[in-house]
């Protein structure tokens, strides 16, 4: 708990010697804080290169079948759904597998759809801690309680030459204020976002 209240106290100090800071950015700080300390949900990406995409660039977005390892069952194509829906505000040429994909599978759709490159993604790791108390009632195991994790593999490939782009990590984790009925799942949409912000040179 004092660990927490530093955190606040340091987000508090940062934002009254800003002095000239918007309230939108003070607020940022605050909630990275947040984060940092966590309340809130979090998440850290890995990108092997700086590589931009144009604004125009068509994109196709498959999961493979990997099943994540871990204490999770998540849906089988839910991480594409969620990159769709985070890359979809960014790139208005984007489209996304209906089902997983083997890798040849799924480069040979995105050919077919005029794609120019694919997105290629695995959960390769989960952790769904016990968040409600129905799951509490199932499992009784109190090394069981916490927040959410997960680890999801990416591949940005370029379907005309199949040059890999880019390749990241995202590791995702739940924040104390957010712990209730919650999966690890459902913590893929922001970073997703900020994976395509960095992709068209925004900060994110």
């Amino acid at each position: 708990m004092r660990v927490i209240f530093r955190g606040l106290g340091l987000g508090l100090w940062v934002c009254l010697l800003g002095g000239c800071m918007k309230v939108s950015d003070m607020a940022e700080v605050s909630r990275q804080h947040l984060r940092d300390v966590g309340l809130l949900d979090h998440s850290v990406a890995q990108r092997s290169s700086g590589w931009r995409l144009q604004a125009d660039s068509a994109i196709f977005i498959a999961q493979g079948h990997f099943v994540p390892a871990g204490e999770a069952y998540p849906r089988p194509n839910v991480v594409a759904d969620s990159a769709f829906t985070g890359f979809v505000e960014y790139f208005p040429r984007v489209r996304r597998a209906a089902q997983p994909l083997g890798l040849e599978e799924a480069l040979e759709q995105g050919r077919h759809a005029g794609s120019h490159y694919i997105l290629y993604s695995r959960f390769a790791s989960a952790d769904d801690r016990i968040g409600t108390y129905e799951e509490w009632n199932e499992q009784r195991a109190a090394n069981r309680l916490g927040v959410d994790s997960g680890v999801v593999q990416l591949m940005l490939i370029e379907i005309g030459t199949g040059y890999l782009v880019d390749t990241a990590r995202i590791r995702v984790r739940g924040g104390l204020l957010s712990i209730y009925d919650t999966r690890p799942e459902d913590l893929l949409l922001r970073p997703f976002q900020q994976y395509a912000q960095r992709l068209l040179g925004l900060s994110g």
